[in-house]
């Protein structure tokens, strides 16, 4: 396949998960991709199997300066970018007697405040066509217990998407949002998840009987990231195996 043939993108905590699938997807496409991630152990792992085909970059997600930093990164590698698919993430799950300022504002820095300033950075830079595409989730729209600050995160992102492309179209610049349900990723082992807890939870409350695989949702956003889907703007792809249908 060659969707993204000649283009060049960009996909932020794409060392890991759902991010590092579509690089994959990505470069089996044709485009030159760039990710970003924090974690040592996972930017050599993601080297390491990217090799040449991709250009890693440390950064961090909730600080504006990185930002900048990763746009000049970006320049001096492509010298454009005509894809963004804004993925790093910080999942925080408790209760709200459990937050503090500093967790509350952590969640916010990754999740809302350094994917509006990487965009701001990235304007100069942007082609005519350009494709942005924003990691959400179904937590923007379901009253998931001790999610509270994520679902608000992800709700504030998924309102760019719609601002956003009502804003930038005029310049070429596509932004849409997918929305993913549970995902078999990292994430829930981090979050002292075990198989059983998972597979409970996807039993429970998932129609579809499992969680998504990166494959699914990085497949969505091949297609809002290629030529396929022009007509798509400020659209929501959700992909949550019927969870939000509950």
């Amino acid at each position: 396949m060659s969707r993204l043939h000649n283009k060049t993108a960009l996909i932020t905590g794409g060392t890991s998960g759902i991010g590092l699938e579509t690089a994959r997807q990505f470069i089996a496409e044709g485009a030159r991709v760039a990710v970003t991630g924090t974690n040592p152990a996972t930017i050599e792992a993601a080297r390491a199997e990217l090799g040449d085909k991709a250009l890693v970059i440390q950064a961090n997600a909730g600080d504006v300066a990185g930002q900048k930093a990763v746009a000049e990164a970006i320049e001096n590698a492509f010298g454009h970018l005509d894809i963004l698919f804004v993925n790093a993430g910080a999942a925080d799950f408790r209760p709200i007697e459990q937050f503090d300022e500093e967790a509350f504002d952590r969640s916010v820095a990754v999740n809302v405040k350094g994917p509006f300033f990487l965009i701001q950075a990235l304007m100069p830079i942007l082609a005519n066509p350009t494709s942005i595409v924003l990691n959400t989730s179904i937590n923007a729209h379901i009253g998931m217990p001790n999610t509270s600050v994520y679902a608000l995160t992800k709700a504030a992102l998924l309102s760019f998407a719609k601002t956003l492309s009502g804003e930038l179209i005029g310049r070429g610049i596509r932004v849409n949002a997918v929305s993913p349900g549970p995902v078999a990723t990292p994430l829930y082992g981090k979050l002292g998840m075990s198989v059983a807890d998972t597979d409970a939870m996807a039993a429970a409350k998932i129609p579809a009987g499992r969680f998504g695989n990166p494959s699914e949702i990085a497949k969505a956003v091949v297609f809002l990231a290629s030529d396929e889907s022009t007509y798509t703007v400020g659209s929501e792809l959700v992909i949550d195996g019927g969870m939000s249908n509950l």
